[in-house]
């Protein structure tokens, strides 16, 4: 199993991804609301790359629909909920279908359409992600959200995390960059002393968002491997 890694939505080439097994990185902060939605009984996740494209879709279904996302890592005005994971608990998912827009994170999904199959991946399911992509057994490409077209420092570390779980259970063949990246994880297993030093850090901190932080830095959570096909995450 070859494992490669691309750095930002905005490196993703779609001959890189063929008859590939993606999974899309975003953990600060749009993969681990939309794992951790799902997780509490959201029906499904329509990620769309426009806050336009979202208002279209939910119209004035609000029964059915709730909004959520960010940009500049705030709440959309307009929108039920922002990009924090703990927002999107039971009581407000539950059988309801999330349409969400996010700087990054919908992005690089929306950019991976050519994959053979794409998963949703973040510190919170990595180990359940590992044991999907050994079910699929195809080669992988891990793309990360980055910030902004931007590499980024916490989706390349969980990225390390994605692999340093395959590398127990499987032989692996690593691109340099994957090396890397498992390489990052393996001298910084404790993920808050590494990140610290990121961007998205420091405007989570500026925004008064730890608990987001802490959040989404925990390692294997939930057993849930979200999966985007035809639009549509499930």
């Amino acid at each position: 199993m070859l494992i490669d890694l691309i750095i930002s939505a905005d490196d993703i080439k779609e001959e890189k991804l063929i008859n590939k097994t993606v999974v899309v990185i975003d953990m600060l902060r749009a993969t681990s609301v939309i794992t951790t939605a799902l997780a509490n009984g959201c029906s499904s996740v329509i990620p769309v790359l426009t806050v336009e494209e979202a208002l279209d879709i939910a119209g004035d279904d609000r029964e059915r629909y709730i909004l959520g996302g960010e940009r500049k890592a705030l709440k959309i005005e307009g929108f039920d909920f922002s990009n924090s994971p703990l927002d999107y608990s039971k009581e407000n998912v539950e059988g309801k279908t999330l349409v969400i827009t996010t700087s990054n994170g919908t992005r690089a999904i929306k950019g991976s359409e050519g994959a053979k199959n794409i998963l949703i991946g973040a510190m919170i399911n990595a180990k359940a992600v590992a044991e999907k992509i050994l079910e699929l057994n195809n080669d992988v490409v891990i793309v990360n959200a980055g910030t902004l077209g931007q590499f980024s420092m916490d989706d390349f570390i969980c990225s390390g995390y994605i692999i340093d779980h395959l590398s127990k259970s499987t032989d692996i063949d690593l691109t340099d960059i994957a090396t890397t990246a498992h390489y990052v994880y393996k001298s910084n297993e404790d993920i808050v002393s590494f990140i610290k030093y990121a961007w998205h850090y420091k405007r989570i901190i500026e925004l008064g968002l730890m608990a987001d932080l802490e959040y989404c830095c925990t390692k294997d959570c939930i057993d849930v491997v979200p999966e985007y096909n035809e639009g549509v995450i499930s």
